[in-house]
């Protein structure tokens, strides 16, 4: 099962960086295909904040953002997190050295049972416990 970290979702809006956004667009389509990827609700949650901002900033028309974000929700199956995600990610901040955030996510991926990540951040290419850290650009 896959999972998909929030800067690959923003790279698909992304004006500027467009080998990015072309990299980020092919990648959730073919996700979206084969079905065996899940929405971290800490993913859905940062996703929120980005478009919000951007929303606010007049980076994005509010109906974009909301169309965006419905559309990523009925892409992917959101998975709340489970009371053993904190203490997973506890001790991942400390073995693996991770921001709080960072362990959060990846434990919420063993704990959903997502073997790969896809992100550009905490060193990708790397794999913490059962998780394979893959940068797609």
């Amino acid at each position: 099962m896959n999972a998909i970290d929030t800067n690959v979702f923003v790279y698909r809006l992304d004006p500027i960086e467009t080998t990015k956004r072309n990299a980020a667009r092919r990648l959730t389509r073919q996700l979206a295909s084969a079905g065996e990827t899940i929405l971290i609700w800490q993913v859905a949650g940062e996703l929120r904040s980005v478009l919000t901002s951007w929303r606010r900033q007049r980076i994005i028309a509010a109906v974009d953002a909301d169309r965006y974000f419905a559309a990523v929700r009925s892409l992917f199956p959101l998975i709340l997190p489970v009371e053993g995600v904190l203490d997973r990610a506890l001790d991942y901040a400390e073995r693996y050295t991770l921001s709080h955030w960072d362990s959060m996510l990846v434990a919420a991926c063993a704990e959903a049972g997502a073997t790969t990540l896809y992100t550009e951040d905490m060193g990708a290419p790397r794999t913490i416990d059962a998780v394979e850290l893959i940068n797609p650009f």
